[in-house]
């Protein structure tokens, strides 16, 4: 295997639409490059990409993948990603070690809204970007509509550099205004002819060279004043325009390509060579909040950007080498575990196979086996390095469900294989919900839980039920009350006894003082769950000893984990212990701890109980033709519209929406929209729920007690 310089190397990330093309295109430069000698299918399910059961099933990316090819002497490191929102977590990784990224649009569709997300990510990165519209053979293929797209989505940094001589059944020819050169496909694809472009198109081509040439002349004054002077720029110059131009991500040269009949990938590969910026010009954010330029004169380092375990093999890292030569038998540590790490072997990845090599050099991408503690995110440097890159960002889950075993005795189980799921894919959540009594699995939709039923049941050999979790209510109250309660308990021997009475009221932000009480002491505590208690000691007389009121406090604090009404939390409430009584032997701890939660509970229930829900607050993303449906269900939801937005040709709806009414709405959202919407949601805060829904959580609480 050949050891690239970094200069030689370009680390590039497929983007685009579920089902714009990217894992053929993928195959398509990897046979081109002859680093293949056969093309896979996706329809024959023997992709160098999609090579993992599931993705095979489902025909589409399930996961990212690792590829390479040579194409000239340059190295193309490609990641290859899912286009589908419930798989993102996998592009993130891919986006954080990527230098540049091949933006694929479907020619049939247009930008659609993952692709708009797609780019979004794009920008916080400041990735230099390429487009490709692809699938320019499709009988529906919109050349020009998706080109007015692109540009009123992307700005006008797009820049035509190639357009078909033709589309649909018909296509078989693309003109390139760089070049000023038509390129001709065989039937079969491939290598295609060079030839003069036709008369029928020469205006058409001239008129978008003078473009291209404007567009790289405006981001760089002496091409400019080159442009003025003499009218034009030549190819070369050109050249070096577009390269400073990507790299300030002012300009996005627009490619055409059929990969399914492999026209097109030669000329991409080539632009990715000459234009596309090696690592040794990106640079990667430090936690310290600078940037970290690569370079091979460093010591070894590597970022560690993914993990996963195979049977046989056991823990297999993906890294990107950030500076130096990786060697094997290197010493390095682990910068968030300070723990020693010893390099085993080195190898170049290519979907399911490993290739073996000496050394990495830095800026390209490799994996290593077996590492001791790894995990996505992770910086792996010298003993006396200070190097720690800022980690990985990934996605806000959308749904939930609750999880439980069929097989008593496996919970153990289950949860070392959350634990390795979670390692694995850092986008899962698993929460062991206390408050819930549930083991709770976020994700990032339908389809991305489904994946992990599907490794439990597979991989870990786990019977799971997936169940609709629980909701975590709150409880409050809504007006003022005196409570009491005398515990008195006598059984041979010392007995129990204590009297409190509690004056229990809302507490609200800036709530006056008690005149009415003498209060000695103030204790406002921030809850865990939150909200506030604020408890006073307003007792005059020594009726109750002071040092009964932490377990008066403790007694109280207990309801409210536990609330009066359902169960779930309490919250936001100010309780006075004003008066009671005590016995000078019988009187404990545990006697006031018992008295205090009883009155507390008598007097919660008479101060008019409210239960309270979580809001969160919503951001669905769509084509315009469908926002009549999807105000119509947010609404049925008991969604809160705030407001509507757009850009370019797709619409941004807002809006509250209580998290009992978002359970499967990921599934709805993308029945309703035939799979083009996204959303995204973030805690808002709680509300009060309607009288019925409170009558029956209250219900299914009694007999659940009862039971």
């Amino acid at each position: 295997m050949n050891i690239y310089q970094p200069r030689n190397i370009r680390n590039v990330v497929l983007l685009g639409h579920s089902g714009s093309g990217k894992t053929t295109l993928a195959e398509t430069m990897i046979f081109e490059s002859g680093t293949s000698s056969k093309r896979g299918s996706i329809l024959q399910k023997n992709t160098i990409s999609d090579y993992r059961e599931i993705e095979k099933e489902k025909e589409k990316s399930v996961y990212s993948s690792l590829l390479h090819l040579d194409w000239r002497g340059t190295k193309i490191n490609l990641l290859d990603t899912p286009g589908s929102p419930d798989f993102w977590g996998q592009v993130s990784d891919s986006l954080y070690v990527a230098d540049s990224a091949l933006v694929i649009l479907n020619s049939e569709a247009g930008v659609e809204v993952s692709t708009e997300a797609i780019w979004k990510a794009t920008e916080q990165k400041s990735l230099p970007s390429i487009l490709v519209v692809n699938k320019l053979d499709s009988e529906f293929s919109d050349f020009q509509k998706t080109v007015d797209m692109a540009k009123e989505s992307f700005g006008r940094g797009v820049a035509i550099v190639q357009f078909p001589y033709s589309e649909g059944e018909d296509f078989h020819a693309i003109i390139d205004v760089l070049k000023m050169t038509m390129y001709e496909f065989p039937e079969a694809g491939g290598r295609p002819d060079k030839l003069p472009i036709p008369e029928s198109q020469k205006a058409q081509a001239e008129l978008l060279q003078n473009e291209l040439v404007e567009a790289i002349a405006e981001n760089d004054e002496t091409l400019l004043d080159l442009y003025f002077e003499h009218g034009k720029l030549d190819e070369y110059q050109m050249r070096d325009g577009l390269i400073l131009g990507m790299q300030q991500r002012e300009i996005f040269p627009l490619f055409c390509a059929s990969a399914g009949r492999n026209a097109g990938t030669g000329r991409i590969m080539s632009f990715i060579s000459n234009v596309s910026p090696n690592p040794l010009q990106r640079s990667m954010p430090l936690k310290s909040g600078e940037n970290h330029t690569i370079s091979p004169d460093d010591s070894p380092s590597f970022f560690a950007f993914k993990t996963i375990s195979e049977p046989h093999v056991g823990d297999i890292t993906f890294l990107k080498a950030t500076g130096g030569e990786l060697k094997p038998g290197d010493d390095l540590i682990n910068m968030r575990t300070d723990n020693g790490i010893r390099l085993g072997g080195l190898f170049i990845n290519q979907g399911s196979k490993r290739i073996e090599v000496n050394k990495v050099i830095a800026g390209d991408l490799a994996v290593a086996l077996k590492l001791k503690d790894i995990q996505a995110g992770d910086t792996v440097a010298g003993k006396n390095s200070d190097l720690e890159f800022e980690p990985i960002q990934y996605p806000d889950t959308t749904m939930r469900v609750a999880l439980r075993v069929k097989k008593e005795g496996e919970e153990d189980k289950l949860a070392n294989a959350l634990h390795q799921i979670e390692r694995e894919d850092p986008s899962v959540e698993v929460e062991q919900s206390q408050e819930l009594q549930q083991t709770i699995l976020h994700g990032l939709g339908e389809e991305h839980l489904n994946v992990i039923h599907h490794l439990l049941k597979e991989r870990f050999k786990l019977d799971v039920e997936f169940m609709t979790p629980r909701i975590p209510y709150r409880e409050t109250i809504t007006k003022k009350v005196e409570a009491r309660y005398k515990h008195k308990k006598q059984s041979g021997g010392a007995g129990q006894y204590a009297e409190v009475y509690l004056s229990i009221e809302p507490w609200y932000e800036g709530m006056p003082d008690r005149n009415d009480l003498n209060v000695r002491d103030v204790q406002e505590l921030d809850l865990e769950w939150g909200g506030k208690l604020v408890f006073q000691n307003c007792i005059v007389g020594g009726v109750i000893d002071n040092r009964f009121m932490p377990a008066i406090l403790k007694g109280i604090m207990d309801k409210m984990a536990k609330g009066p009404m359902s169960g779930c939390r309490a919250r936001d409430i100010r309780v006075s212990v004003y008066d009671g009584s005590m016995h000078s032997v019988d009187s404990n701890e545990a006697a006031f701890k018992t008295a205090a939660l009883m009155a507390f509970k008598e007097g919660f229930l008479n101060a008019n109980p409210q239960l309270m829900e979580p809001i969160y607050e919503v951001e669905v993303t769509l084509p315009a033709d469908y926002m009549g449906d999807v105000m119509s269900d947010l609404s049925s939801r008991r969604g809160q519209i705030l407001g509507m937005d757009s850009e370019g040709s797709i619409q941004k709806v807002k809006a509250i929406v209580p998290l009992k009414e978002l359970d499967q709405y990921t599934t709805r959202l993308k029945s309703m929209t035939q799979g083009s919407a996204t959303y995204s949601r973030n805690f808002h805060s709680y509300a009060p729920v309607p009288q019925d829904i409170q009558k029956r959580v209250m219900e299914d609480t009694l007999q659940v007690e009862e039971g």
